[in-house]
């Protein structure tokens, strides 16, 4: 699932590219994906794209005139660019959208006249748990807020409060959108291993000097994220998004060595998700058994990071 970094360098490539441009046309392949039915998707045609924003992981595009659209990428959904007027043909394509190149509707909606730019939506998987939702222009987006603190903007303080708000494990509490914005399963395990703790150890038990190294943690660890894949994109659109990156620690890395103390990257696997953490780093030597854990967590420890965040 794109998280924070991922969303933020997605909104600012379909801004730069999007804003002022007029939709012309939608091409709908998947009607399932679209899970609201007033206003109608199709309003957006011939209406004028006023800018790209988020809501936690959501992109948000907003009309001039018409309603706002709401995507929601899931794990498997993206973004990609394909030649002007390209239609919505491979078994990933689920919607292309297609884009003059003025502020004011000058193509032919019945061929692709004035294209210039298609924008197409896949989600390579069989689950289908992208969405698109479309809300009344002028409403607010309050129900697609799901009350996670940006780490990015909140203070210290904040985020200790959130933190200790509820006590879970480190992993289950960074990653609840309820709680934090924008963290997922890959920058959790990037920021633990950058503050050196464990991501089973419970919130209660964190003295100050670990909520202050957490917190440093998950500013400098999305940040520089965030700076990182800004300068990889460049003037590009950002095509090959993805939760395993080779600059990465811990996260994908099972077996390898840590880039910080060489011990090699360890594993926690529970139903279909994997942590991945250095004991040499986070657990003074000790590893974390997956069995065991999953007696001892129970109910903390979802079955999918992704189920945190459907809708």
């Amino acid at each position: 699932m794109p998280e924070l970094p991922d969303v933020v360098v997605y909104c600012e490539a379909l801004e730069r590219r999007l804003a002022g441009k007029t939709l012309e046309r939608i091409d709908l392949k998947s009607p399932f994906v679209v899970r609201t039915f007033d206003p109608d998707l199709l309003d957006c045609q011939r209406q004028t794209l006023a800018g790209v924003s988020r809501v936690g992981k959501r992109i948000v595009w907003r009309f001039r005139a018409g309603p706002t659209v709401v995507f929601h990428l899931m794990i498997a959904g993206r973004f990609h660019m394909r030649r002007p007027g390209a239609r919505p043909n491979s078994k990933t394509d689920l919607a292309a959208f297609h884009f003059a190149g003025s502020g004011e509707p000058g193509g032919d909606a019945a061929g692709d006249t004035g294209i210039e730019i298609t924008v197409m939506l896949t989600e390579a998987s069989p689950k289908k748990r992208a969405s698109i939702h479309v809300v009344p222009a002028g409403d607010d987006l309050a129900a697609f807020d799901r009350g996670g603190l940006d780490v990015l903007t909140v203070g210290r303080d904040a985020f200790a409060e959130r933190l200790a708000s509820e006590n879970h494990t480190l992993k289950r509490s960074l990653t609840d959108p309820r709680l934090f914005d924008g963290i997922g399963n890959a920058f959790s395990d990037e920021v633990l291993h950058a503050a050196g703790l464990s991501p089973i150890k419970w919130t209660s038990r964190l003295d100050g000097d670990e909520v202050d190294r957490l917190y440093r943690a998950c500013v400098d660890t999305l940040t520089v994220w965030t700076n990182r894949l800004r300068e990889q994109t460049g003037d590009r659109f950002p095509e090959k998004v993805t939760a395993f990156r080779p600059e990465m620690a811990v996260h994908g890395k099972f077996g390898e060595p840590c880039p910080a103390c060489g011990v090699r990257v360890q594993r926690i696997r529970y139903a279909s998700n994997e942590t991945n953490y250095c004991p040499g780093c986070q657990t003074g030597g000790k590893l974390l058994a997956d069995r065991s854990l999953s007696r001892l967590l129970k109910d903390d420890w979802p079955k999918t990071i992704e189920e945190l965040d459907e809708d």
